[in-house]
């Protein structure tokens, strides 16, 4: 009888302590461009009208993470390494974890460009190997030796059709691109051993292009821990892949689900957004992704990031209007009270 209830204390134990280390529904956002505002004098506000830090303005919504994108040799030096290092520091400060979204370019790099760096332009394939892995390496390990906690890392940026173009363009080179992918995931793991590593693509509702990616990358032994998503309904509708942010949310759900069964992992939504002219709608639309991806994909989509939500006048999918939130922000907030 002893023994029975020694070992029922146990399991009792055992299972409170798994119960709470259940990581948080992560709701997050890139605010890579806060350093730039602030030099060019862009004060932000809460819907209080008090003057907020940008990341502490995150916290201040509700928010419990934070994503930073890293260029290579990047004009003015904002988003290079020791950018990424200041801004990192302020997410740490307020408890927020830390996301590293490599573009492996010296600016952005999306499904429409892949620019290589300047400094790598003439770089044969093993030299560029070396170079990835080096400046994925160096990156991390400024952030490490300045103590901070990085969670996740993307080894590129919405590489749909891969990255370091024409080099590593997965329609014509896709031994390459997984070969440039593996590199940057064991230069991760040499650094940050316990770094869930993220392969991002853009275009969440669309199964093919993840089959295509990730099938890819499977056949020539590439590694990655987690799939990153973009889910953007607005530009969804534009390009006819959806009629409305509904059949996105549904499609999403179902692709979500469909590829934790093919490839056995996780799943995040590492980009969103909707129009900041439309507060009202944008909300509705946010509290929607947000509902589902905590409640309908059988709990394998682990957070939703919003893009650059202080970004104004020159992206319409930011979530600010006069230097401060519109109601698009009310749905983390309230997401992050449930």
């Amino acid at each position: 009888m002893k023994k029975t209830i020694l070992i029922l204390i146990a399991t009792t134990l055992t299972s409170l302590s798994y119960i709470h280390a259940q990581e948080p529904f992560w709701l997050g956002a890139d605010i890579s461009g806060t350093t730039e505002l602030e030099a060019r004098g862009v004060r932000l506000y809460n819907a209080k009208g008090d003057i907020r830090e940008n990341t502490a303005l995150m916290k201040e919504l509700g928010l419990n993470a934070i994503r930073l994108r890293v260029w290579v040799n990047p004009r003015g030096g904002f988003c290079s390494k020791d950018d990424v290092l200041t801004m990192a520091k302020r997410a740490q400060y307020y408890g927020m974890a830390v996301m590293i979204d490599f573009h492996y370019s010296d600016w952005w790099a999306d499904p429409g460009k892949q620019h290589i760096p300047a400094s790598w332009q003439y770089f044969k394939y093993d030299e560029m190997l070396y170079a990835l892995a080096e400046h994925t390496r160096e990156t991390l390990q400024l952030l490490k030796d300045n103590h901070i906690d990085v969670r996740w890392v993307q080894v590129g940026n919405e590489t749909t059709h891969g990255m370091l173009w024409p080099m590593g363009k997965a329609e014509d080179n896709m031994q390459q691109y997984a070969g440039l992918t593996e590199a940057g995931y064991q230069a991760v793991k040499s650094v940050y051993p316990d770094a869930t590593v993220i392969v991002h693509l853009d275009g969440g509702c669309d199964p093919y292009r993840y089959n295509f990616i990730f099938d890819g990358l499977r056949q020539y032994g590439a590694h990655w821990d987690m799939i990153g998503i973009s889910v953007y309904p607005y530009w969804d509708k534009d390009s006819g892949l959806t009629s409305s942010y509904q059949e996105t949310i549904s499609k999403v759900v179902d692709n979500i689900k469909a590829l934790n069964r093919k490839y056995g992992c996780e799943l995040m939504i590492v980009e969103t957004g909707a129009e900041a002219k439309k507060p009202k709608e944008g909300k509705a639309i946010m509290q929607a992704l947000i509902k589902a991806a905590k409640t309908q994909c059988e709990g394998h989509c682990k957070g939703v990031f919003y893009w650059a939500p202080e970004l104004e006048g020159q992206y319409p999918l930011g979530a600010f209007q006069d230097n401060r939130p519109t109601e698009i922000m009310d749905a983390f907030t309230e997401a992050s009270l449930q």
